[in-house]
């Protein structure tokens, strides 16, 4: 039982060393041509948006719209791919027995 105990504090251990390398992690994605400009921190969290004025527009609401999903949706597999780098350079989680 300590065993799992220490395997569980040592994983926790882990999860907050790759959490603190994530949050100085940034992406920033560009959409409907170029005039959207979208960053995301690792805890994809929105950091920044900038919306070229021609958008801001009526006529364009759709266009913008379209724009901040397709930007936020590419940011977001983006970091979760620097997400996937960063945990395997740590080694992964282990598989701890009793707790997967």
């Amino acid at each position: 039982m300590l065993t799992k105990l220490k395997q569980f504090k040592d994983l926790r251990s882990q999860a907050k060393a790759l959490q603190d390398k994530l949050a100085e992690e940034t992406i920033s994605v560009k959409a409907a041509g170029d005039k959207i400009l979208m960053t995301l921190d690792g805890n994809l969290k929105m950091v920044g948006l900038a919306i070229d004025d021609d958008l801001m527009q009526p006529s364009k609401k759709e266009t913008l719209q379209d724009g901040i999903k397709k930007a936020h949706e590419e940011a977001t597999k983006k970091m979760q791919r620097i997400m996937a780098m960063k945990m395997k350079e740590m080694g992964g989680l282990p598989n701890i027995p009793g707790l997967s």
